[in-house]
């Protein structure tokens, strides 16, 4: 009886001990290799952006100067100066101290009127919180629209004092509208605006997919016209093939059959994005949040060798989709990252 009892705890207190040691042994193998542990993933970024980083260093100095430096270098590039309106905005949306200066400063300035009204749709999404409308107090919502009452009148100003060519304060205003559940009508006017000036922008299409989503404004018919008209008419390098991807992963029950990820017309979609990825340029902004999402994708499908290439490009940044759904990002990146790569030496 005695040895029957040892028997019951000795043996799976062996196979605990032996699976902690290959995983010690995978770690260190991962380490050797180059790949980063979840502790020394950046949760905040989707790649390494040093501009970035400054730009929020020194505005949580209250120094507001790099961020209109940054946002000035800009030039042309809508997509960068878009995606930095986002994250300045964002910094303002926790406190604005120093944008009230920046104000002062220079008043008029375009840069710091789209940073102001960007940042009081963040806040107003803030106040309503992620809950569904049945979980979501009066209070919330009448704090919510009052804010975007105010950022709609923000916005006005924006378009008044920025450069004819500049798509991004009408981009911006995509989540305005979206809280706002303006008329489809009132919708393709802004989008009218948009791409008149930016017919490929790729973060105000992201924006664009969520308002005509059925569980917001739209339709499943007008979502799949939306993304598909997009990625059937866009020069490749410009990330379109993305938004018939992003939907279909959307619409994906949580409970979905591992033979979902393996259908041939995920397949094509996904082949038509690694090519549009391929062609993209180097710095654009959303490359990297491409490439996480590609690599989730292609480790589901078990193209596991496709999955770590991708995998290679983003290592060490995980603030991105799916990841950031997850309560640990770095962790549940490391997670299907490693599982790619023991599906690859296979």
């Amino acid at each position: 009886m005695l040895l029957s009892l040892l028997l019951v705890i000795a043996v799976p207190a062996f196979f605990w001990i032996r699976q902690k040691r290959r995983a010690a042994q995978s770690a260190a193998q991962l380490a050797a290799e180059g790949w980063l542990p979840p502790e020394r993933q950046n949760t905040e970024r989707s790649f390494p952006d040093p501009e970035a980083d400054a730009v929020v260093a020194a505005l949580a100095r209250g120094d507001w100067q790099p961020a209109a430096q940054a946002l000035a270098a800009t030039g042309t590039d809508w997509e960068r100066r878009s995606a930095l309106v986002g994250i300045v905005a964002g910094e303002a949306a926790k406190d604005d101290a120093w944008l009230r200066a920046w104000e002062a400063a220079r008043p008029g300035d375009p840069a710091a009127a789209v940073v102001k009204a960007s940042a009081k749709v963040t806040v107003a999404w803030d106040i309503r919180g992620a809950a569904w409308a049945k979980d979501t107090t009066a209070e919330q919502f009448a704090g919510f629209h009052r804010m975007l009452a105010e950022a709609r009148e923000d916005f006005d100003r924006a378009v008044s004092l920025a450069a004819p060519e500049d798509p991004t304060p009408y981009a911006a205003q995509i989540a305005l509208y979206k809280g706002l559940g303006a008329p489809h009508e009132e919708m393709r006017k802004l989008w009218a605006e948009v791409t008149a000036r930016a017919p490929y922008h790729f973060g105000a299409h992201r924006s664009a997919l969520l308002y005509w989503y059925p569980r917001w404004h739209g339709s499943d018919e007008l979502v799949r016209e939306f993304a598909w008209g997009a990625a059937r008419t866009a020069p490749p390098g410009h990330l379109m093939t993305l938004l018939p991807l992003l939907h279909w992963h959307d619409h994906l029950d949580d409970d979905a059959p591992d033979v979902a990820y393996r259908s041939v017309d995920l397949t094509i979609m996904v082949d038509a994005a690694l090519m549009d990825v391929a062609a993209c340029r180097p710095d654009h902004p959303r490359l990297a949040e491409a490439r996480h999402f590609l690599a989730f994708i292609l480790t589901t499908q078990e193209r596991y060798a496709e999955a770590v290439e991708q995998f290679r490009r983003v290592d060490g940044h995980v603030g991105a989709e799916p990841w950031a759904y997850a309560p640990e990002p770095a962790e549940a990146f490391c997670q299907v990252r490693d599982a790619a790569i023991a599906g690859a030496r296979r």
